[in-house]
Order: C-alpha cells, then sequence, then structure tokens
C-alpha cells in the first residue's frame, strides 16, 4: 500500500503567526491560522482536513459495505463535523457527527442502516479516530 503524506509550515507565535498546508499529492494547499482554528477566520484548519479525510474514508467504506451486502448504492453523501473542545487538559477533538445519505435501489431501511453502523466501525479512519464520540445519522433515499 502506498504511503501518504502531507506538510505543514508554520511562522510565528500561535496567535500573530500563520501557515500554510498542502497534501503531497499537489489537490490542496491552504492557508490556516489561529483564526482559521479557534475562530471563524479565513483559510482551512486540522480540524476541517480531518473532517473531509472522515468523510471520504466513510463514503468509500459504506459503499463497499453494500456492495459486500449485495446492494448496489448509486450514491452516498457523507458529511463529518469535527468538535474541538477545550478542556482542563488543554484542547481536544471530542466528538465527530457524521451525516450520510444514500441512494441504494433494493435495500431496506433496517438493512441500509445496519450496514451503516458497520461501516462507521470498519471505517480506518473511524478507527483512528475512535478517542472521539462519534455519531452516526443515516437516511435513505428513495
Amino acid at each position: 500500500m502506498p504511503v501518504r503524506n502531507a506538510q505543514a509550515v508554520w511562522e510565528g507565535d500561535l496567535l500573530k503567526g500563520s501557515g500554510r498546508m498542502s497534501f503531497g499529492s499537489g489537490a490542496f494547499e491552504g492557508q490556516y491560522s489561529f483564526s482559521s482554528r479557534f475562530e471563524e477566520g479565513v483559510g482551512t484548519n486540522p480540524e476541517e482536513l480531518i473532517a473531509a479525510a472522515h468523510a471520504g474514508c466513510f463514503s468509500m467504506a459504506f459503499s463497499n459495505e453494500l456492495a459486500k451486502a449485495g446492494f448496489t448504492p448509486k450514491r452516498v453523501e457523507t458529511t463529518a463535523k469535527v468538535r474541538l473542545m477545550k478542556g482542563s487538559a488543554g484542547f481536544r477533538i471530542t466528538r465527530i457527527d457524521l451525516t450520510t445519505e444514500g441512494e441504494v435501489p433494493k435495500i431496506s431501511p433496517e438493512q441500509f442502516a445496519e450496514i451503516a453502523e458497520a461501516a462507521k466501525v470498519g471505517c480506518p479512519v473511524s478507527q483512528l479516530l475512535a478517542g472521539a464520540d462519534i455519531f452516526l445519522v443515516a437516511t435513505l433515499k428513495k
């Protein structure tokens, strides 16, 4: 399996500094700052990139689990919301909300929900982020 990589450069102190993150593939490069991470400033942040990775991984894992169960999904769309919270021990990611919708012919809502839950557990990014509470809402679109 290939090894994936990304790079980050930060210049300056935490509050006034800024940085850039990029994917090794060249598919993304973006700025980040204290404001884009802890407020609503312009740019990206590590949590947004984690959310993108989790949404992408879960969508692929769910599609795979559906196929293994004999269903061919037309579409799976997932949104991930990553929550960074400050506690007594500092900042940590405490919760991730996955919201997925799927168009899957010939599947019952119960089968859909069961397979979605299995995909959440089996998704490699979910496994990596298991220190956070991961909640799933799965909606079958007809």
